[in-house]
């Protein structure tokens, strides 16, 4: 019996900084508000983190127009301290996120399920450009 493969993204990014900020940049609600956007007319301007097994989060993602806004939410599945979380969105698709420390560097590799509605390049191009954004907001904050 043969079982199918299941497509998966990844976006990966180095960040010269120690884990502890890094994870604490990318689980505070308030610093979440500060990165979480693709590009310079976006910006979010809610996020909510229980960052626990079964906790919830929500960030809302919006045009700085005024024209599109959405919740990226979900539920975490798993959280192991300065190393890994796991959830699942609102939809289902499962997302898993590793730190993983590099003396005083911190390498963040995100694998997640892809939706239907956009292309994989798309999906890969969007959330890498987040994850840059994390990267440029991390190393400019002293």
């Amino acid at each position: 019996m043969e079982t199918a493969k299941k497509t998966t993204i990844t976006v990966s990014a180095t960040i010269n900084a120690p884990v502890a900020k890094v994870w604490d940049i990318w689980t505070n609600p308030e610093q979440i508000k500060q990165w979480t956007f693709a590009s310079d007319d976006w910006h979010a301007p809610y996020a909510d983190n229980d960052l626990r097994v079964d906790g919830t989060f929500k960030t809302t993602m919006a045009a700085k127009d005024g024209s599109f806004s959405f919740d990226f939410a979900g539920v975490y599945t798993e959280v192991e301290n300065h190393k890994l979380i796991k959830y699942v969105l609102g939809d289902g698709r499962e997302v898993k996120i590793t730190f993983t420390e590099e003396g005083n560097m911190t390498k963040v590799h995100e694998t997640f399920d892809p939706e239907t509605q956009n292309s994989i390049e798309m999906q890969q191009s969007g959330w890498q450009s987040i994850l840059d954004n994390f990267k440029k907001y991390v190393e400019e904050k002293k």
